[in-house]
């Protein structure tokens, strides 16, 4: 299976725990793929909910094709997630009842289909990231120390 990556949130990974993670399909326009076959999306601010029986990507920001013309697609839409009909109903059970959050991770193509993997997550407290940032510092001082004192 080959994987191109277009877009990231590695703001995500700093801000939440992830807890469970999801590959979605997503309804585009014709003019969304091209422009993401030219990397031009933003997940920082983006999110997906549960409205309606059906997931929605919100607040993701594709920027416009530029090669497109009158026709060209609107940046900050509503996106149709394409999930099983199970894990819709898991992810609205956890949403609502846990206040947890589903935000998308990465978009990437896969064997020629553009795919979302979102993440059932829970925010960080600063305590959270203060002690990761911590732990972090101890492991890259202790490589260090071990490089020193290999021979």
């Amino acid at each position: 299976m080959s994987e191109q990556l277009v877009g990231k949130n590695k703001k995500a990974f700093h801000d939440y725990e992830i807890l469970d993670r999801f590959e979605a399909g997503i309804v585009l326009l014709g003019t969304e793929v091209r422009a993401l076959r030219e990397r031009k999306i933003s997940l920082r601010e983006s999110y997906a909910r549960i409205k309606g029986g059906e997931a929605w990507l919100e607040n993701c920001h594709i920027g416009p094709y530029s090669h497109g013309s009158l026709s060209n697609h609107e940046p900050l839409r509503s996106r149709k997630l394409l999930l099983h009909r199970r894990e819709i109903n898991k992810l609205m059970g956890k949403t609502e009842r846990r206040g947890l959050t589903l935000i998308p991770l990465s978009v990437y193509f896969k064997n020629g289909k553009v795919k979302v993997e979102i993440a059932l997550v829970r925010g960080k407290q600063i305590h959270d990231k203060r002690e990761k940032e911590r732990q972090k510092t101890i492991k890259r001082e202790v490589e260090i120390e071990l490089k020193r004192r290999k021979p």
